[in-house]
């Protein structure tokens, strides 16, 4: 990773003078049903920004999924499009390798989408960063899983130091690397108020991270980033989007939150319909979810 946040595309900026309709969606998982529910829709609907928050590839066959599936799709969507094509923002997740980031990044440059994870893009009057990484969780494969904002893990989680990898790291990077150091690195002491994050995790102890009910202490239990959730709260951006735990929203009844000014979104579901949000990316009030 790059000790700095690279800004993806000046060239975009003020490509769209009114307003921003967008289309989130997350984990989608290499569901092929659900891709295409969402090509068709972005057909119908034309958004102009699309948000893809991780976990977008099967558990197996990661890179033939890319190659023979979502390339030519996107290159038909593309042809059909034409100038209508959107703007498709990109980060990876905790279920993607990281082996595949290279094709990531080769897609990336035949400009079918931007791949912005620890990068940032200008769009109007918008910085859009990406981020993947998540707080160390009991699944083996740990290419984008980091300590938090220590180096303590909950029970039941299996450590960034053991587990699978499909790209090694040194020892440093996987001992002492936290993602509140890498959101420090981020921010850098901009001012966020008009900025918007993409990051596969979302924050902790909100709607947005419940995994089940402790019926004996009668409570939810949250598994998300303290990390980001400290960071929203001291840095404020415009909106935050999320992914990463499926149930949430079944469970907690909600797939949005405020923490203070910030509007924070989830996309994730546990069912077999794709979950898209639509929202117009100025009156964040218009947000709408449906299950297709």
């Amino acid at each position: 990773m790059s000790t700095n946040v690279k800004n993806l595309a000046k060239e975009t900026k003020n490509i769209f003078k009114n307003y921003m309709f967008c289309y989130f969606v997350s984990d989608l998982h290499g569901s092929i049903n659900k891709y295409k529910k969402l090509f068709d829709s972005i057909i119908k609907d034309k958004p102009e920004l699309i948000f893809i928050g991780g976990d977008i590839l099967p558990r197996n066959d990661q890179v033939n999924f890319l190659q023979d599936f979502i390339l030519p799709n996107l290159n038909e969507l593309k042809k059909k499009l034409k100038e209508n094509y959107p703007i498709i923002l990109l980060i990876l997740g905790n279920n993607d390798s990281k082996q595949i980031e290279k094709n990531i990044i080769e897609i990336s440059e035949q400009s079918f989408l931007k791949y912005i994870h620890f990068k940032y893009i200008e769009i109007n009057d918008y910085k859009i960063f990406g981020y993947s990484y998540t707080p160390p969780s009991p699944f083996l494969l740990k290419d984008w899983e980091k300590y938090d904002i220590g180096f303590e893990i909950e029970k039941g989680c299996i450590s960034p130091e053991n587990g699978i990898r499909t790209a090694e790291l040194n020892d440093n990077e996987k001992k002492y690397k936290t993602i509140i150091d890498d959101l420090k690195l981020i921010s850098n002491d901009k001012d966020l108020t008009k900025s918007i994050f993409l990051f596969h995790g979302p924050p902790y102890r909100t709607n947005l991270d419940i995994v089940s009910y402790d019926y004996k202490n009668k409570t939810f239990v949250h598994v998300g980033s303290k990390a980001i959730r400290k960071f929203i709260e001291q840095k404020q951006p415009y909106l935050t989007l999320h992914g990463h735990i499926h149930e949430s929203t079944r469970i907690s009844g909600s797939w949005i939150e405020k923490i203070g000014n910030t509007t924070c979104i989830s996309a994730s579901h546990d069912g077999s319909e794709l979950c898209l949000i639509k929202f117009e990316l100025e009156n964040l009030l218009s947000a709408t979810r449906v299950l297709i």
